[in-house]
């Protein structure tokens, strides 16, 4: 995967994860702000797959390949542990975005 298609796809996940509306524009914006210079067509590639599929979709099946086998997970066992580590996530903070783009400047 080229520098540019990382950096748009970023782009696009940060969006989505914000709940803004994925646009050409934004994306062009985003990857701007970070300092990765991408060829024109490739924000406008990543907004139009974005109106057309479900980003939400496309992360959760990443890699899935078509045909899976169905995946059994095991309760973990354990008394007021399990909720302690349910309530973890919620608690960590959203971490700076754009230092994921930073990392693949031109």
């Amino acid at each position: 995967m080229s520098t540019a298609e990382l950096a748009c796809s970023y782009a696009a996940m940060i969006l989505h994860d914000d709940g803004i509306a994925i646009t050409s524009e934004k994306i062009a914006a985003l990857v701007r702000s970070a300092n990765v210079a991408v060829e024109s067509y490739w924000p406008s590639l990543f907004a139009k797959l974005a109106e057309k599929r479900s980003l939400e979709d496309l992360i959760l099946n990443a890699g899935s390949g078509g045909c899976s086998a169905p995946v059994t997970v095991a309760a973990a066992s354990g008394g007021a542990g399990g909720a302690a580590s349910a309530a973890a996530p919620a608690v960590e903070e959203k971490k700076v975005r754009m230092s994921y783009l930073h990392r693949f400047q031109s």
